[in-house]
């Protein structure tokens, strides 16, 4: 048996085993690139080593340490709460403020699922106090994650670029980016107008945070207890001397000063690794250690919080990559699916292939794995290598709503338990209609205009 056949079968069987049993596919493609890259190519462990992607891996450590800092400090439930301030109450705005701020919190470099995690909560609740359509609501969140996840210095981003540039095929990380923002937008706006949200319009938080201070002084904490208005949820009691609300601006304004170095972190992030081009890596980590020594306290436990199996994911994917491509399988698959002959048709399946993959594993590895396999297909010429990309992405991160994956599974845990059956059901059918009809779509636009 060929290099070529045996590493398509560790492959496969990695896969179908990360399926099935709760092992990081990361780890196993580490053992599978030592195992294929000895045994059926030959390879030294430090030629395999050579595949292991470091910067990529500096990266995400730097990144996701900076968002768990800025999650420890508050910085993110500011954000939240002053993106919702900014509707005045408005019902018909809550549901775009869970998408952009979900959207701004990947784009700045925080992993999809860590982002769906903190939001879906806060979504859904907005959602039954409300009464906002709850599929709709979910939705927006994971849909807002994925909008921002292909920021240069977010993760997916990252690595897309990454690989790109280990290419000859021409690369846009702002392409890349705008995409995903602009289909995940659209199918938004699909889904505010499907699932009832015309019927948001006029209406105002007021008259539904009338009814709940009104429930609540019903039940007999009406001289206790002092409603503090949309959005805060909180209640207490009230302290005629003002000692308490002292003791409270004190420990507030103590907070937020490390907010706002975190939020000058950021923005600082922003302008130098894309503004003059320096590595995102050394950048986040850098400012995460400046926060960590002007806040220790906020720090505390945030290296534990950095996406330790996202980095074992990805490096460990990448690394097999490398070993794929000294078997030389990048080019037997290339050349089997060019055999085809049309080249939109290939390009159609690479989507598919994306999408119903990513919809029961990581969307990351398969972004991993199916850029390097197109590569050769891509360098014919005959079709835009940038709208294939941009459609790859968007097929294998718009099916991340199934109930399957991490972000679908996250917004299902946060639904009411009265009726989750229910929800798991419009999630499954919701799921499955994106896997057909996406990965479809985002071929029309993005691949079918640059082959024209």
């Amino acid at each position: 048996m060929s290099p070529e056949v045996i590493s398509i079968i560790a492959l496969a069987v990695m896969f179908i085993v990360a399926t099935i049993f709760p092992v990081n596919m990361g780890a196993l493609a580490f053992v599978a690139a030592f195992l294929v890259g000895t045994l059926a190519v030959g390879m030294s462990p430090a030629d395999i080593l050579g595949g292991f992607p470091g910067g990529l891996f500096l990266t995400i450590v730097g990144v996701t340490y900076l968002f768990a800092i800025a999650q420890n400090n508050g910085t993110i439930d500011l954000l939240v709460r002053g993106a919702v301030r900014l509707v005045r109450g408005r019902i018909a705005l809550i549901p775009w403020v869970m998408f952009i701020v979900t959207a701004a919190i990947t784009s700045m470099g925080a992993l999809s699922p860590a982002a769906v995690a903190i939001i879906a909560p806060i979504a859904l609740g907005f959602a039954a106090r409300y009464k906002i359509n709850t599929l709709m609501m979910g939705m927006f969140v994971i849909h807002g994650a994925q909008a921002g996840g292909f920021s240069p210095i977010a993760v997916y981003g990252v690595t897309v670029n990454s690989i790109m540039a280990s290419t000859p095929l021409e690369q846009s990380p702002t392409a890349v980016f705008l995409a995903s923002l602009v289909f995940n937008f659209g199918i938004a706006i699909v889904l505010y107008f499907v699932f009832g949200g015309r019927k948001l319009i006029g209406a105002k938080a007021a008259d539904f945070d009338g009814e709940v201070a009104g429930s609540r002084a019903a039940g007999g904490h009406g001289g206790d207890v002092a409603f503090k208005g949309f959005g805060s949820d909180m209640y207490g009691p009230r302290d005629p001397a003002g000692g308490t609300a002292v003791a409270t601006t004190v420990e507030t304004r103590k907070q937020l000063v490390p907010q706002v170095l975190t939020v000058i972190g950021l923005v600082t992030l922003g302008v130098v690794a894309l503004g003059f081009q320096v590595d995102v890596g050394f950048v986040s980590i850098t400012i995460a250690v400046l926060l960590a020594l002007v806040s220790p306290k906020a720090q505390k436990g945030a290296v534990n919080k950095i996406s330790w199996s996202t980095v074992l994911l990805v490096c460990g994917m990448l690394t097999f990559v490398g070993v794929l491509q000294a078997a030389g399988t990048i080019e037997f698959v290339s050349e089997g699916v060019a055999q085809i002959g049309i080249p939109l048709l290939v390009a159609l399946l690479i989507c598919y292939i994306g999408a119903v993959v990513s919809a029961f594993a990581s969307s990351t590895a398969i972004i991993a794995v199916l850029i390097p396999l197109a590569v050769p297909f891509l360098l014919d010429g005959n079709i835009g290598a940038i709208g294939v990309i941009c459609a790859l992405a968007v097929s294998a991160t718009i099916v991340d709503v199934s109930p399957f994956s991490t972000n679908g599974a996250l917004v299902l845990a946060n639904a009411p338990e009265a009726s989750r059956d229910r929800f798991y059901k419009q999630i499954l059918s919701y799921s499955g209609g994106v896997v057909v009809v996406g990965p479809l779509i985002a071929w029309l636009v993005f691949v079918v205009p640059g082959w024209l």
